[in-house]
Order: structure tokens, then sequence, then C-alpha cells
């Protein structure tokens, strides 16, 4: 059983700046004590020769090759733009600049 109190928990809430209430007390300490014995049997069970795992399931690299493609041309990515300049989209200012 963990040692969390309700006096812990106030101290706790004052150091947060957080107005509780009894009831809040209350509460907050039985589930930070649960929290506080589930942490304590999962500390129990990680030993040294169990290496620590990001992720239950192993993974690979489940990206596709990184493979060179044909490119579209400067013509055909600005065929449908509303406006362009120099090769480039061209855009409204959207920094509060006068038009």
């Amino acid at each position: 059983m963990s040692e969390i109190t309700p006096d812990l928990v106030r101290h706790l809430g004052v150091l947060a700046r957080i107005a509780l209430s009894d009831e809040e007390l209350e509460r907050l300490t039985g589930q930070l004590s649960a929290i506080v014995d589930n942490v304590a049997k999962v500390s129990e069970v990680a030993t040294p020769d169990v290496p620590a795992t990001s992720h239950p399931i192993p993974l690979e690299n489940v990206f596709r090759s990184d493979v060179v493609g044909q490119m579209l041309t400067v013509e055909q990515v600005l065929q449908n733009a509303p406006d362009a300049t120099e090769d480039r989209f061209k855009v409204t200012a959207i920094l509060g600049e006068e038009q």
C-alpha cells in the first residue's frame, strides 16, 4: 500500500496552485494511491535482464524504398494555379500588408 495521504494530496494541490475540496481530496487520495501501487508493481517486474521496449510487438521499418520516379514539369505543376510568377505560385500576402 502506498503512503499517499490526504495531507500529501493537499500539499501537492498547494504546489500546483489548485484549490481542492474535501471530496476531491478524498477521491484524489484513492486514485493517486492506486497509481503509485501499480507503478510499484511494474517496478518489481522490471528487472535488469528484461530489455526496455517502446512497443509490445517488435516493429521493423515499414516504409517503402525511396525510389526516384517521374517528376512533373514546372508547366504541369502550375497549369491549374490561379496565379503564378517566375515559375512559382503567387499568393496573397497574409501579414497584414497593404495590397
